[in-house]
């Protein structure tokens, strides 16, 4: 049988449980919190003195701050392409309604949300570009992105444990940045973010955790091909008005890196506990190639650790269109 019909397999069998995984790991619409939670209600005549006071909170976080704040929403907002992507997955079907889009759909639903109250929150706050806000979110829309994953539902579960934790930790650091400032009701916001993202985080990584129990050699080998190539974040392609593809990326990126929202270091972390989560040391049955893999994954930390101890980070910021410096306000 080939490797694409195993897959395919696999797939069809994880399918069986896809209600229990909407369960455990997604919440319904009725009871999940809502934009609307977190924002300035526009029906309460103190609507205009909640918004005023959004906007003094705002003026006290900083310049690389408002960047990371940006390029989160910007990369939340961009969700039609992580739907489209996940919905051409093997054994996902865009067309026939099966468990698979089931799943996608409602995860799609819970990520909408996130976009939508941290759009709507930038909205309010005075300290940003709306428009040039909306021209990147629109060019990484139209631009895509290729996480080298092909339509392999391995290497997606791989990418989707990976990158769910990292959102988690940008929004989590996020959240605490805003606390630390004094602004609450941002803090909140995107503490809940996390919490959703962490959620999705524990549903993909289930998802692995299966398919290393019934097709461990191959799952082996596509968890070393994604960590080989490393991991793209979604907005990779991210640019500006007039800019050149992913040439706002890595000035977003270090922006991040400057005030630790999510470094080279929580790169190696996040590996280490998907190392950790999976038990790759303890998985048997491999064939000699997906043990030749899982030494290569065993080394990797260490590796990538020292790598990134010799990353040098500019401390002069970008200036971004998205947000004008506070000293030209």
């Amino acid at each position: 049988m080939s490797i694409k019909n195993v897959r395919l397999e696999v797939m069809q069998l994880l399918e069986k449980d896809i209600d229990t995984f909407v369960d455990k790991y997604l919440i319904p619409v009725d009871t999940i919190w809502q934009p609307s939670d977190f924002l300035p209600d526009s029906e309460n005549e103190n609507f205009l003195e909640d918004v005023r006071e959004l906007r003094e909170l705002a003026k006290e976080m900083p310049y690389d701050f408002w960047v990371v704040l940006v390029g989160d929403t910007i990369t939340e907002e961009a969700l039609p392409t992580y739907e489209s992507w996940l919905m051409d997955v093997e054994g996902i079907d865009q067309v026939e309604r099966n468990g698979w889009s089931k799943w996608v759909r409602h995860w799609t639903g819970e990520e909408n949300r996130h976009g939508d109250v941290l759009n709507k929150y930038l909205y309010l706050s005075g300290r940003v570009n709306m428009k040039e806000v909306e021209r990147t979110t629109h060019h990484l829309i139209n631009d895509g992105f290729d996480i080298g994953t092909d339509t392999d539902p391995y290497k997606n579960f791989v990418y989707t444990s990976f990158q769910e934790l990292a959102t988690y930790v940008s929004h989590n650091r996020v959240a605490k940045l805003a606390k630390k400032y004094g602004n609450m009701r941002l803090s909140k916001m995107c503490k809940i973010i996390s919490g959703d993202e962490m959620r999705h985080h524990q549903a993909y990584s289930e998802f692995v955790k299966r398919i290393f129990e019934v097709d461990p050699s191959q799952m082996m080998l596509a968890f070393q091909y994604m960590m080989k190539q490393k991991i793209t974040m979604p907005a990779h392609f991210l640019r500006e008005s007039g800019q050149k593809l992913g040439e706002a990326w890595e000035q977003f990126s270090d922006s991040a890196q400057r005030i630790g929202v999510y470094t080279s270091h929580d790169y190696v972390e996040i590996i280490q506990k998907l190392i950790a989560k999976w038990q790759i040391d303890k998985i048997s049955d491999l064939s000699d190639e997906a043990e030749k893999a899982r030494d290569y994954l065993m080394k990797l930390p260490e590796r990538m650790l020292r790598i990134s101890e010799r990353i040098k980070i500019p401390q002069e910021s970008h200036i971004f269109k998205w947000v004008e410096p506070a000293t030209s306000r």
